[in-house]
């Protein structure tokens, strides 16, 4: 792995290069939230149909794997690459899954991390993490972690510092010869703990950095405080990764603080309840004439395609999109297949909302490198609340 600042705005926002396996991917950029590795709705032959090469940065979580193959038959295989036919996708393993494989911070002890699974609530030792990740192959893995929520304790935010520090060398010494290597960054909710962890990691021999422990119950008005105090003990010269942001506001927010690279789970839920982006991607308003209030709903910046008003609406979702599903299907055809529920709608709709998506982000990158990211940050802001 290898990563390359190439531009900096206002400060903490910033736009570089990092070169992964066989893929070079500008960032910022999404991590494509993934169910043992694949999309939770686009098959493996319509991956091709997202941009490339930035739709090739997937998440996965070691813990789906618990349930089916074992471990020792995915490293037979191969590792995720051989077992998935995917050889030109990187994957990138976070023990936590915004989904379904839910840290436990009540149940995780000095033995290892407890996570929520649909296996049931198990605890996952350091080693037995190593194992997952020696077995999976993924070409970025970050360690293991003891991940709170914001209203614990400062004696338990110590703990899970002191805990995620003893993990973090275990994994390393331990570690693969393959894969670049991200520690992990806890906390909670104290600035105090949080840079104490990031200083300490900081001083491990890792590739880069997982912010973790956030989207677990901090406000976003508290969020910048304690991104700053991770990111101030961090190199310039290192990636980070954070999980738990996916709202536009909340990647922004991460983006002017100065993270890399985004797990988020927006899409799947955007996808599940029939809902399709339309914010526009070239600083260009909405025709008033495209969108009703009842289309709109309490945010415009999606709509319901469930709802009657599509029944007989034979426009794309967004006029202009080059997605595979706005050049070939209306918004009445979408409408259809939600009301008598044909999984062939959700395929649709993860493909326009996954590419919409990606879009923003190039549009997020177009202004970091031309110098007015707080500008452009601003106006979203302040046009979508």
């Amino acid at each position: 792995m290898k990563f390359v600042v190439k531009a900096w705005s206002n400060g903490g926002a910033r736009a570089g290069i990092l070169h992964l396996g066989t893929s070079t991917i500008d960032t910022p950029s999404l991590l494509l939230s993934t169910r043992k590795g694949l999309p939770h709705f686009i098959s493996p032959d319509l991956l091709s149909c997202l941009p490339a090469p930035e739709s090739r940065l997937l998440h996965v979580s070691p813990l789906h794997f618990l349930e089916g193959l074992s471990m020792k038959t995915i490293s037979k295989i191969g590792g995720l690459h051989q077992l998935l036919g995917l050889h030109d996708h990187c994957f990138v393993a976070v023990p936590r899954d915004s989904i379904q494989c839910l840290p436990e911070a009540n149940s995780t002890n000095k033995i290892g991390a407890s996570f929520e699974t649909p296996c049931g609530r198990l605890l996952i030792k350091a080693v037995e993490y190593m194992e997952m990740i020696s077995s999976t192959r993924p070409e970025l893995w970050a360690t293991l972690a003891d991940e709170v929520p914001a209203w614990v304790s400062d004696k338990r935010n110590k703990t899970s510092v002191d805990r995620t520090i003893k993990w973090l060398d275990e994994c390393i010494s331990i570690s693969p010869a393959s894969g670049a290597v991200f520690g992990a960054i806890v906390g909670g909710s104290s600035l105090e703990e949080r840079r104490r962890c990031a200083q300490e990691v900081a001083t491990r021999n890792v590739s880069g950095y997982w912010v973790g422990g956030l989207g677990l119950g901090e406000s976003m008005d508290e969020r910048p405080a304690l991104l700053n105090a991770v990111i101030e003990a961090l190199p310039e010269e290192k990636p980070r990764l954070i999980c738990g942001l996916g709202l536009p506001e909340e990647i922004l927010q991460g983006i002017a603080a100065g993270v890399d690279i985004f797990e988020s789970t927006y899409i799947y839920h955007l996808t599940l309840g029939g809902f399709a982006l339309t914010f526009p991607l070239d600083r260009t308003q909405i025709n008033a004439s495209n969108l009703v209030p009842s289309d709109v709903g309490s945010d415009p910046r999606k709509i319901n395609l469930r709802a009657s008003v599509f029944r007989k609406d034979t426009t794309p979702i967004v006029e202009g999109c080059t997605c595979y599903t706005c050049r070939n299907h209306t918004r009445a055809y979408i409408n259809h297949l939600l009301n008598v529920h044909e999984m062939l709608a959700q395929i649709l709709l993860e493909i326009h909302n996954t590419h919409h998506f990606l879009g923003f982000f190039r549009l997020i990158r177009d202004a970091i490198n031309a110098g007015r990211f707080e500008e452009f940050r601003r106006e979203f802001v302040q046009r979508w609340r």
